[in-house]
């Protein structure tokens, strides 16, 4: 046995746990379906490296890991887009086809290069409708994943992950998608991140040609306040019909005190209700 042997396998192995490694010490990010397009939400204290991107008018890119890896893969994704809309049609541009090239480029490094790289990525587009609406997220080793409603990677993905599904809901209105996706990358007993150290952006299908924005901090707080109070806002009970004496389904009339035939007054069971709300 020449000296140094490792089995493919046992290559295989490693350089997956060590992209493992590095992905899982970012911090998550969460994308996820809304009633008008497409969320996405990422904790990033920094104002010039971007987790969240726009890739072409209807495509929008998320990322985790080494920021220079895969900020070349999202510079190669915006030349394939700008070369295959200006030589073919814009609508020949689709996130399958930069998903299919973005698998191709991971798995060949991951199986040729000495070491892989330690990215995650998420390519979304926006439909007409939410039944057009496409979410694929790509790993390391170049697999390809094709996501429904929502998607969640880097940091504790798994857990993130459970905790967005148990409050996931088709349809959902833009405040509360947001805060179902802060729920979900905070946790359990932790503090949320401020919202200056909050990257947001939306794919929204009714903005017209470039469905990509950014959502800037002021509406942030908007958008947040708007969902606490909707949480804070108790519940109307239904007001209850009154019945007219002696119609059908009408409450007994109930003797006054004193009155013949009637029995003794007695105090009321319980405690007595005096509108307080003490």
């Amino acid at each position: 046995m020449p000296f140094g042997y490792a089995s493919p396998e046992q290559i295989m192995r490693d350089k997956a746990d060590y992209a493992r490694k590095g992905i899982a010490r970012g911090r998550s990010v969460v994308v996820l379906q809304y009633e008008h397009g497409i969320l996405f939400v990422a904790p990033n204290p920094s104002r010039a490296l971007h987790k969240i991107s726009e890739i072409y008018d209807r495509i929008g890119f998320a990322a985790v890991g080494r920021y220079n890896e895969f900020e070349a893969l999202r510079l190669g994704g915006i030349r394939y887009a700008d070369i295959n809309g200006y030589t073919y049609d814009r609508t020949d541009v689709t996130a399958r086809g930069l998903a299919n090239l973005y698998a191709q480029s991971l798995g060949q490094i991951f199986t040729e290069s000495i070491k892989s790289m330690e990215v995650e990525v998420v390519v979304a587009e926006v439909g007409d409708t939410p039944e057009g609406d496409a979410i694929y997220r790509l790993t390391f080793d170049g697999s390809v994943f094709d996501e429904h409603g929502l998607a969640a990677m880097g940091g504790q993905a798994e857990a993130v992950s459970t905790r967005l599904k148990e409050r996931y809901r088709d349809g959902m209105g833009l405040a509360e998608a947001l805060e179902t996706a802060l729920v979900a990358l905070t946790e359990p007993g932790g503090e949320r991140p401020p919202v200056n150290q909050l990257e947001v952006a939306v794919l929204d299908r009714n903005r017209p040609h470039r469905k990509f924005q950014r959502i800037g901090a002021p509406r942030l707080e908007r958008l947040l306040a708007e969902a606490a109070s909707r949480s804070s806002a108790p519940e109307e009970a239904p007001a209850a019909e009154e019945a007219a004496p002696g119609a059908p389904g009408a409450a007994p009339e109930t003797p006054s005190p004193g009155a013949a035939g009637s029995p003794p007054a007695t105090g009321p069971e319980g405690e007595i209700d005096t509108g307080s709300g003490a």
